[in-house]
């Protein structure tokens, strides 16, 4: 893959179930001409062998601080800085936390303490560790001193409990090593903020107006523009994404949240609404709504949301470069898109069909057309992944060409 036999990580093996992943990983890897040098942690040793780490990478596997031959030939400092990305895969609850208060006991997290060299976790622990207040500051450290994560996802695990700490998918963890090995970032320097699935607008303390938003668009494009660069603020509605790597990533619940979220974000380069919020809210009952056997139905009293992406479309300093909004519509996909791009006054509009049979809501594929003032552009049914990334190519040209500033 063209300069790709320059590229080289560090992956740093550490103790858990979930290591034997750490296998396939490599694997893959060399598959996409990365080289691949391992450090074994003790408690990984459990689990993998060093012989197995060093048949599939080709490479000798380092784990002990104090080998005298290690330190005249490599030394922790060499190693620690000969890579392009240090992965830490497993990352455990204990391995994060000795990361976050900086010890240096054994080689991993020497080389992690030594290192300048930018940093992937991928997590993988029982739910309640994950959820444990100990961990989730420690994660915060982590991502405040730069450490990019990917996942957790949610699942059954190993000890048969379900729930977030499950190791994120092997060709999750491969995107996100591609993309921080990278060399072209295009967008470096820009920020972006992205708004990605439903809202939840209370209507009593159990219920709720939403939709079947699942997220899945706008988080491919969050972790696509921070691949090519950008500083990236995913303000997110609920959903049971994990959050993408080298994404700053707010999580809120109802429009009116969404809407702080997005003022907090400004100045920014670039924005792409893609969240689908709820176009009403209601004054939520204090306690849950009754049903009884002769009382009518409760008459629901609805309150416009504020509109984010008009809001974001208007003109002055804070206005991003390039605001980008989506249409999801059921009939008359192109003339509604088109309507609605005039109507907030955004620069682009992407639109789709999510009607039903179609597979988009809350699906893996979409299919899309591009509306700007240049014209439109129809374009395949791709993975979703696909149309973050070309969106972001396009975006990328757009910000290269000169053009006059929105009236």
């Amino acid at each position: 893959m063209g300069d790709g036999a320059t590229r080289s990580v560090l992956l740093v093996v550490g103790g858990g179930i979930a290591a034997y992943k750490a296998l396939e990983l490599i694997r893959r890897l060399r598959e996409h001409d990365v080289r691949v040098r391992t450090v074994l942690t003790d408690a990984g040793t459990r689990f993998v062998t060093p012989m197995s780490l060093q048949a599939l990478s080709g490479e000798r596997v380092f784990s002990d601080l104090f080998s005298l031959t290690d330190e005249s030939e490599m030394g922790h400092i060499a190693l620690s800085r000969g890579s392009n990305l240090i992965v830490v895969c497993p990352a455990t609850a204990d391995l994060l936390a000795r990361m976050a208060a900086g010890l240096a006991d054994d080689l991993a997290t020497t080389v992690l303490l030594a290192t300048d060299t930018p940093v992937l976790v991928a997590p993988a622990m029982n739910v309640r560790m994950w959820t444990h207040a100990a961990t989730q500051a420690n994660v915060a450290t982590l991502r405040a001193r730069g450490v990019a994560f990917v996942g957790p996802e949610s699942g059954l695990m190993a000890c048969n409990e379900s729930g977030p700490g499950r190791l994120a998918e092997t060709d999750a963890i491969l995107s996100a090593i591609l993309h921080g090995l990278s060399p072209d970032r295009p967008l470096a320097g820009r920020s972006a903020l992205v708004t990605a699935g439903p809202t939840h607008e209370p209507i009593d303390p159990v219920r709720y107006i939403a939709n079947r938003s699942s997220g899945t668009q706008g988080y491919a494009i969050a972790e696509a523009l921070a691949a090519a660069g950008a500083d990236v603020t995913l303000v997110s509605g609920p959903t049971t994404l994990p959050d993408p790597a080298g994404v700053h990533t707010v999580r809120v619940e109802t429009a009116r949240e969404m809407l702080d979220a997005c003022r907090h974000a400004l100045p920014c380069d670039i924005a792409v609404c893609t969240a689908a919020v709820a176009d009403w809210h209601v004054a939520p009952a204090a306690q849950k709504i009754k049903k009884t056997a002769d009382a009518a139905p409760p008459a629901l009293q609805l309150a416009p949301n504020p509109d984010i992406l008009a809001m974001l479309s208007q003109p002055g300093p804070t206005r991003p470069e390039l605001v980008i909004g989506f249409a999801a519509e059921t009939e008359h996909v192109l003339a509604h898109a088109t309507a609605k791009r005039e109507r907030k006054g955004c620069d682009w509009i992407v639109a789709n069909d999510v009607s039903p049979g179609t597979g988009v809501m809350g699906g893996t594929e979409n299919e899309v057309i591009l509306i700007t003032a240049a014209g439109r552009e129809h374009w395949p049914r791709l993975d979703k992944a696909q149309v973050a990334h070309r969106l972001v190519a396009r975006i990328v040209t757009f910000l290269q060409t000169p053009h006059p500033n929105p009236e």
